[in-house]
């Protein structure tokens, strides 16, 4: 056999980090990943390259790929060739995984010419994630985000929305992305408990509307729990940022900014040592590009 497909899935930005009480929060962002799924009559051998950053394991793309094959019972039959490629800076915290697990899921079901749900599909992600010890609650938050645009209010654990918003006003985000990695696997979870009361009133501003100052709140305080630079946010919160925060578990800040003060949030970004991204929020859904048989 030999389905092929791309499929493309969008970024996101976290609201609430989920690590310390099992319940997250995150919205789209207009960067993205795209997969490409070639299937093959060499069964058990997947092979993954990411194009966009070679030198990184691709154990996230068998894992998935492998995850969607035993779904639909075709373990034994095929194998593939995947290849990604993306503009998000892997391990800065800025949702890398679970993007590429959803176009890869995404484009797998479809080169085989398989219609399933999307919470089917952003569920064999997530589930690919865990295996490949990329993501510690599994990021449903985070691959919901990804997968639908607009704001999910998630619960993690049990893998379901609890919220989906739009967000009406037109805003920008920047991301402050400092050159170091940081991988998943190095956070110490236990040291994040402690911090779970103060999470939680983080979440429950969420749920309450509140998403911009939940950002916030969320971001120091897992700042200062991982020992991160609080002032970046701090910066572009004087700057005039609406709201600015740790993304994921870091290294990168996140900043929503409406359009008018743009400018003066970059330059107080600009102070440190770093890329600065620039984009949108995303409302618009993961899709398949193109399909071949």
């Amino acid at each position: 056999m030999s389905g092929r497909a791309t499929a493309i899935s969008y970024g996101g930005a976290t609201i609430i980090n989920a690590i310390a009480t099992g319940k997250g929060a995150a919205f789209g962002v207009k960067l993205w990943t795209k997969a490409k799924v070639t299937l093959t009559d060499n069964p058990h051998v997947i092979n993954g390259e990411i194009t966009s950053d070679p030198s990184e394991n691709t154990v996230l793309i068998e894992k998935t790929v492998k995850k969607v094959l035993e779904h639909f019972r075709f373990a034994g039959k095929f194998g593939a060739e995947v290849k990604t490629w993306s503009n998000i800076p892997i391990a800065r915290g800025l949702k890398s995984s679970s993007v590429a697990a959803n176009a890869i899921a995404l484009a797998t079901a479809a080169a085989l010419q398989k219609e399933v749900d999307d919470l089917t599909i952003v569920n064999l992600g997530v589930e690919g994630a865990i295996e490949a010890k990329v993501t510690i609650t599994g990021a449903f938050d985070d691959a919901c985000a990804s997968y639908f645009g607009g704001i999910v209010i998630t619960d993690n654990f049990k893998r379901r929305i609890v919220k989906r918003l739009k967000v009406s006003e037109n805003l920008k985000v920047l991301f402050h992305v400092p050159k170091t990695k940081v991988y998943t696997g190095s956070v110490k979870v236990e040291k994040l408990k402690n911090i779970s009361p103060l999470v939680k009133i983080a979440y429950r501003e969420a749920l309450k509307g509140n998403f911009w100052q939940a950002l916030t709140l969320n971001g120091l305080i897992y700042s200062f729990a991982l020992g991160y630079n609080p002032s970046i946010a701090l910066d572009a919160l004087t700057a005039g940022a609406l709201a600015a925060g740790l993304c994921g578990k870091g290294p990168a800040v996140t900043a929503v900014v409406a359009e008018d003060k743009v400018d003066q949030v970059k330059e107080a970004l600009m102070k440190y040592e770093g890329e600065i991204i620039e984009t949108e929020i995303n409302h618009e859904k993961a899709k398949v590009l193109e399909v071949s048989p």
